[in-house]
């Protein structure tokens, strides 16, 4: 029967060999693993940063944990070196001997001394520094426990640290230029939404990247998994600054566009007052020749665009883009409308005219359907022609009266068997 031990049962001379064997390959492992952490960039840049916030706490406790990790390291290391020297004494091991290792391989007789312990390892009333009996399958647990939370913490820094600072200056350094062509024209802080807008950007873009180096686990998102930086920040600067470069470029193209914008202008302006001009004119020439008492009156130029055109010309002399932009939006449209407001007003008041001229051609054109038709000579059309045309010749003309004039000359060629369809209108003459 085997000897029964402490730790039970006592490992026969093959057994010690195999877990040996394992121990040490897991043994190496563990040194591989830990010398990656202490040379892990993440791992040199928290200890040499100005940490605040979350980083600063959760560091605390992972230095902490990778104290309690070396410890326990060391321990594990001397243990297996003491197992290892017990079995190279002989080739067949006593009873004793094989106790013994036994003893260190499975029992709890690594002494742990002076270890500092983890918050989260730590009961309520116990030490923050204890001396601990421990096996070596506990202490391996324990490692990698504290192994896995170093490693998070550290790769999860320097994944931040990797991506969002560079980015944040490659986009604080778009803003600058940014404002560089911002302020070519004119649009600065004080003076413009825009560049009130540029510069607290900026002032946020340095908060922001001050913020990922001194706190990047403020930037982790460890969930779903793969973790990665959390770039909500970043994203929402990047937004405003593609909004104020729109604006901006806004106002540049105004700059560039500026002078076939306020040609386009005079000339619209320019075409509104002869519109106008016209209208007026025409006006006078209805009131003389036409019996009419509903001729719309006609209003003079726009003085307030004329006025604002002139605005729009000081601005553009004196390089205040920002300020020309938003006036000749509303101008270019206020002008269009003037200019169509013109146009109506002559249409309006050539109205009785256009009337006039319409009855005079259908007269004419009945009169030479007549003639063809041989009717000419007929007293009664020559009487009703020649009323309506002297009604229609006259000044000034009753047009009400002109057109039952004409309306009697068609019936009259209709009773005397002209054609019953009216002939086409050969319009004025």
């Amino acid at each position: 029967m085997a000897l029964v031990g402490a730790s039970g049962p006592v490992m026969g001379r093959d057994d010690v060999d195999r877990a040996l064997a394992r121990l040490g390959a897991e043994h190496e492992a563990v040194e591989s693993s830990l010398l990656a952490l202490q040379d892990h960039s993440g791992r040199r840049l928290l200890e040499g940063a100005q940490l605040t916030g979350v980083t600063k706490e959760r560091w605390a406790r992972t230095d902490e944990a990778i104290t309690a990790l070396w410890a326990h390291y060391e321990a594990y290391t001397e243990a297996l070196r003491a197992a290892r020297e017990l079995r190279a004494r002989r080739r067949w091991p006593t009873q004793t001997e094989l106790a013994r290792l036994t003893e260190l391989l499975r029992g709890d007789g690594i002494t742990v001394t002076g270890a500092d312990v983890p918050d989260h390892a730590r009961s309520l009333t116990g030490p923050a520094r204890l001396t601990e009996q421990l096996s070596l399958e506990e202490l391996l647990r324990r490692m990698n426990a504290w192994y896995e939370q170093a490693m998070e913490t550290v790769a999860a820094a320097d994944s931040v640290w990797s991506a969002l600072p560079a980015r944040i200056d490659l986009l604080a350094a778009e803003a600058q230029r940014v404002r560089s062509l911002a302020d070519s024209v004119g649009v600065r802080p004080g003076t413009h939404p825009a560049g009130d807008d540029l510069r607290q950007l900026i002032a946020d873009l340095a908060v922001l990247r001050a913020r990922t180096v001194s706190d990047p686990l403020a930037f982790w998102q460890p969930a779903p998994a793969p973790g990665r930086p959390d770039t909500t920040r970043y994203d929402a600067a990047g937004r405003r600054l593609e909004d104020i470069r729109r604006e901006v470029e806004a106002v540049l193209h105004v700059r560039d566009d500026a002078e076939h914008r306020l040609n386009r202008l005079r000339d619209v302006l320019s075409r509104a007052d002869r519109t106008l001009t016209e209208a007026r004119s025409a006006r006078v020439e209805v009131l003389s020749k036409i019996l009419a008492s509903d001729v719309p009156a006609v209003s003079g130029a726009a003085v307030a665009l004329h006025e604002q055109l002139s605005t729009a010309e000081q601005f553009a002399a004196t390089a205040q883009w920002h300020r020309l932009s938003p006036l000749l939006d509303g101008l270019e449209q206020a002008a269009d409308e003037e200019l169509l407001r013109a146009r109506d007003s002559l249409t309006a008041v050539t109205a009785p005219l256009a009337v006039r001229a319409e009855l005079r051609g259908r007269l004419d054109a009945y009169r030479a359907k007549v003639a063809r038709l041989g009717q000419a000579e007929d007293p009664v059309l020559i009487e009703r022609y020649d009323q309506a045309r002297r009604l229609l010749w006259s000044a000034p003309c009753d047009l009400a009266a002109a057109d039952r004039a004409v309306q009697r000359y068609q019936q009259a060629v209709a009773e005397l068997g002209a054609p019953q369809q009216e002939p086409r209108d050969r319009g004025p003459v």
